[in-house]
């Protein structure tokens, strides 16, 4: 099964540190721990305390970590049921040295641009089954958002072409509607993603309702509550880890 598709309700949900008190009390009502990452000083000030960029969840219980950052999540984690296995790539600042783990899952399928994968990662996808699809976008999970294991949100077009080329379901979300600050915008993939077995969360509100509205609606489709953990814009924080 995709670990960014829980099938209950997380204990715990890794969230960069720079998250604000809206977003994690949000979490704390719903009874979900939120686990906050460390800086990886390796990695440019905006994306440096994003989970997607340091780990890569292979199943619910065995995730792939940066060497940068390797012993803080083996800390944190390994109390809590998570076997952490250290990647083979040390994480560097400029693209593409940053983006080894940056790794998109959609139902048996993992999208990345492969020519920068971290083979450990590669190594463990291949033995559980999962087909690779090549695509040049490096940031490819913070570009996309699985929805169910045949409907995704995408921030970046070729991705979305390509998706559906292989028959999944996918949603383009206009990247400028996402928050980051450094940049002129973040990545649907970064904010939005299921947190429970019924509940898809964004980190805050889309600003554009016409895309808020058809957002809306596609993830009704799938069978899920939409809702938003803060009034704020929605900000990208490099996607939300769930512990179950």
């Amino acid at each position: 099964m995709n670990p960014y598709l829980p099938y209950k309700k997380p204990r715990f949900v890794i969230i960069d540190y720079k998250a604000d008190d809206e977003i994690l009390n949000y979490l704390r009502k719903m009874n979900i721990e939120p686990i906050k990452t460390i800086r990886c000083v390796d990695l440019q000030e905006p994306v440096d305390g994003h989970p997607d960029m340091v780990i890569f969840p292979v199943d619910f219980e065995t995730f792939i970590v940066a060497p940068n950052v390797y012993d803080y999540y083996k800390n944190v984690l390994e109390d809590k049921g998570i076997k952490v296995i250290k990647g083979g790539k040390t994480l560097c600042r400029n693209y593409p040295e940053d983006i080894a783990y940056n790794v998109a899952r959609i139902g048996r399928y993992a999208v990345h641009n492969t020519k920068h994968t971290d083979q450990v990662l590669k190594y463990y996808l291949e033995e559980a089954g999962v087909e690779f699809i090549h695509v040049n976008q490096g940031y490819s999970k913070c570009s996309t958002a699985p929805v169910s294991e045949t409907k995704a949100l995408t921030s970046d077009v070729l991705i979305h072409e390509k998706l559906k080329s292989y028959n999944i379901d996918c949603m383009y979300i206009d990247p400028k509607v996402v928050y980051l600050k450094g940049y002129d915008h973040g990545f649907i993939g970064g904010c939005a993603g299921k947190i429970s077995e019924k509940i898809f969360l964004s980190t805050g509100k889309i600003l554009d309702e016409n895309i808020l509205c058809s957002l809306k609606q596609f993830i009704h489709t799938a069978g899920y509550i939409y809702e938003e953990a803060s009034k704020r814009q929605i900000i990208d924080l490099g996607s939300l880890i769930p512990i179950i």
